[in-house]
């Protein structure tokens, strides 16, 4: 272990998880050094960055006409190819500390259900922020290494990884996944269906960030004893005019509803098409949750009640994609192994 930090101190490989909502940096030898969200604010004349990460979110619904907010990530895969190589190349040099004329090998996590298209928009622009060697790994089977399941052994893990665009539904084994499926619902949708929940009950317009605070701070997929109201504020659309209401945990669960039953279907349909002799290895070690939906307060409880298995909820699950992709920068043999391509 101590060799390994000797090594990394001269090493400058990094693993990134380019996830809709946030953008997770680990370097080699230092663990993870960024956590950001994946959000770029450019000029509209000369397209020239004025913001990236934390403080470009700050700016997401607030900017002039000249200045524009993007959100260069959607449903887990590159829906602006610009943004997303400024945003990378922030990143990357972020985490060389202005020593960016080094190349780095970079792993990078990306959904399952990937297509080859988007596969070669992520490495091309990777290659374009200045990696030298790009690997992509599929983000279960990284949340899987990532919190410490035995994938080389020959025995079933299940891995639900909940991220802001996708959800990814894997059984793995002997370093492979037998089978996976993804499903293009997660922290975004949750937090668009509050926001319809709230226009459609109380003609009230409330933002992305609004929406997103109110899943935090309230959002919940089970009953919880949490029965504080939350005072929200927006426009209402019948006056035109600011003003505050107060919502309830139950509200906010029904909002929430259908994007959890999409979950939980694609958690069935997984376990229904898993190997009998790998469904019998997960009935006794359980579900593992992964990804920043994780922390949806009672989800666990919910699934295991849905499906009669046991649910495991690490200690840090919304950094399990980018703790995956760091440790395979060590495990070279592991990384030829489970990457979806190499150069």
């Amino acid at each position: 272990m101590f060799f390994h930090k000797i090594l990394g101190m001269f090493s400058n490989d990094l693993a990134i998880d380019l996830g809709t909502a946030n953008t997770l940096v680990y370097l080699k030898g230092r663990g993870i050094i960024c956590n950001e969200a994946s959000v770029v604010v450019i000029r509209r004349d000369n397209k020239l960055p004025v913001a990236v990460g934390i403080e470009a979110k700050e700016m997401l619904g607030k900017t002039p006409s000249n200045i524009l907010a993007i959100r260069p990530m959607k449903d887990g895969v590159i829906a602006d190819f610009d943004a997303t190589e400024v945003m990378l190349k922030y990143f990357i040099t972020k985490a060389h500390n202005r020593k960016s004329f080094v190349s780095p090998r970079v792993i990078i996590g990306v959904p399952s259900g990937i297509t080859q298209v988007e596969q070669r928009a992520v490495k091309d622009a990777a290659h374009a922020s200045g990696a030298r060697e790009v690997y992509l790994i599929e983000e279960p089977m990284a949340a899987a290494v990532g919190v410490g399941l035995p994938v080389g052994e020959p025995s079933g893990n299940m891995i639900v990884d909940i991220g802001g665009g996708t959800t990814d539904v894997a059984v793995i084994s002997l370093d492979g996944i037998v089978y996976s499926k993804a499903v293009r619902v997660g922290g975004d949708k949750m937090d668009e269906a509050i926001m319809a929940y709230i226009k459609r009950k109380y003609n009230l317009m409330i933002g992305e960030r609004t929406a997103e605070r109110i899943k935090i701070d309230l959002g919940s997929a089970y009953a919880t004893n949490n029965s504080e109201p939350m005072e929200i504020k927006g426009r209402d659309l019948v006056s035109g005019i600011p003003k505050a209401i107060n919502v309830t945990e139950e509200e906010i669960r029904e909002a929430l509803l259908e994007s959890i039953g999409l979950i939980l279907d694609t958690i069935k349909v997984t376990l229904e098409n898993t190997p009998p002799e790998l469904a019998a290895d997960i009935v006794d070690k359980g579900i593992v949750l992964a990804g920043g939906g994780a922390l949806l307060r009672g989800l666990d409880i919910l699934i295991r009640e849905q499906t009669g298995v046991p649910v495991i909820l690490p200690d840090d699950p919304l950094t399990a994609v980018v703790r995956g992709c760091g440790m395979m920068l060590d495990k070279l043999e592991l990384l030829q192994k489970v990457a979806i391509s190499t150069n």
